[in-house]
């Protein structure tokens, strides 16, 4: 598996438009997308103006591929107006856990 976390900054007053933004994609990631099989987007606590999404992928391929997507592409160009600075990525390598598919890294 292949996973990563993305950090987003957003703009004051951007929130909204950010949100809007996610809750269009989301939804054509989890159609068109097999190899995403988590891509969770969560608002940080006492920070509203921060998001963190939480990717994994059956494998770097699939993350390529994802990256491919027009809804995907679509969503980085548009995600711009919205945010304070550049996002923070970090690449995660999996080591085990709990409720991941298949049932371990």
């Amino acid at each position: 598996m292949f996973g990563l976390v993305v950090r987003f900054d957003l703009r004051p007053d951007a929130a909204d438009g950010f949100d809007r933004l996610v809750a269009e994609t989301a939804p054509l990631i989890a159609t068109s997308e097999p190899g995403t099989l988590i891509y969770a987007t969560q608002v940080v606590e006492g920070e509203p103006g921060a998001r963190i999404f939480y990717e994994l992928y059956r494998d770097r391929a699939a993350f390529d591929e994802h990256e491919r997507q027009e809804h995907v592409r679509r969503f980085l160009a548009a995600r711009e107006e919205f945010l304070a600075g550049p996002p923070r990525v970090e690449f995660l390598t999996g080591v085990g856990g709990k409720g991941l598919p298949g049932g371990a890294l």
